[in-house]
């Protein structure tokens, strides 16, 4: 159980300080990803940022649609998945933002062992 509060404080810092680095750095880095990344990871990715912006403006409820739709865009993105897991936090909805960092924690497992 310590193990995976420490991942979703892990993650959490991922999510909410968009892995370090200026504003400057992380634009060039996504433009730079964005060039390499698959149409659908792509859409996941403009998705999750609107959900971001939602989410930081206090809008939990368009937060959760965008962060959902960034799910179906990329299945495979764990941000996504994340992002629904803070959402469903703020609206008090516990079990199911237990159920999102869980895929998000295994989804990110994945991509580390690819």
């Amino acid at each position: 159980m310590k193990h995976s509060r420490v991942m979703g404080v892990a993650l959490a810092a991922l999510i909410a300080f968009g892995c370090g680095g200026s504003g400057a750095d992380r634009t060039s880095t996504r433009a730079a990803d964005s060039a390499t990344a698959s149409p659908s990871r792509q859409r996941s990715q403009a998705f999750i940022e609107a959900g971001n912006q939602a989410y930081q403006a206090g809008d939990y409820e368009l937060a959760l649609k965008r962060y959902a739709a960034a799910a179906v865009a990329d299945p495979h993105d764990p941000a996504a998945y994340f992002g629904m897991g803070m959402t469903f936090s703020r609206l008090k909805r516990e079990d199911e933002a237990r159920a999102a960092y869980a895929r998000a924690r295994r989804l990110a497992l994945e991509a580390e062992t690819r």
